[in-house]
């Protein structure tokens, strides 16, 4: 069976996790995806990723982040361009999240960067998914 959204997936099978306080979820990986954790994990969102063969193809696996009192890092990931309707954005119009406290994340021509990053760079893109 293919899959026509695989970011979308990637996002549920976090969501679905730390639902159920999951110490970590493994998805098929891909050079996107792998990109995504490393974002992820660099804004502190999650603890840790790596990417492990498993037969034919590659895993990725993430290590969720919870507080004290085991409550996730993550409260929303949101997918905001989606195959049937993709969202591009210009640097200087790029969506700012809860203010400043989330991050979006925008793929661009130098690659996957947050908002703050594209802003910086001046550069725009699609605009992949919020997370906060």
């Amino acid at each position: 069976m293919s899959m026509t959204d695989p970011i979308a997936d990637m996002l549920t099978r976090i969501r679905n996790a730390q639902m159920v306080a999951h110490p970590s979820v493994e998805m098929p990986s891909s050079k996107l995806k792998v990109q995504l954790a490393k974002l992820l994990k660099e804004e502190g969102f999650i603890t840790d990723y790596s990417v492990k063969d498993s037969g034919n193809f590659k895993v990725l696996e993430i290590t969720l982040k919870y507080d004290e009192k085991n409550k996730p890092i993550i409260t929303k990931l949101e997918r905001v361009s989606k195959p049937g309707l993709r969202s591009y954005s210009k640097a200087k119009n790029l969506p700012k999240v809860l203010g400043g406290m989330g991050i979006a994340i925008v793929s661009t021509s130098k690659g996957l960067l947050t908002d703050r990053k594209a802003r910086k760079e001046n550069v725009g893109g699609e605009v992949l998914c919020y997370i906060y």
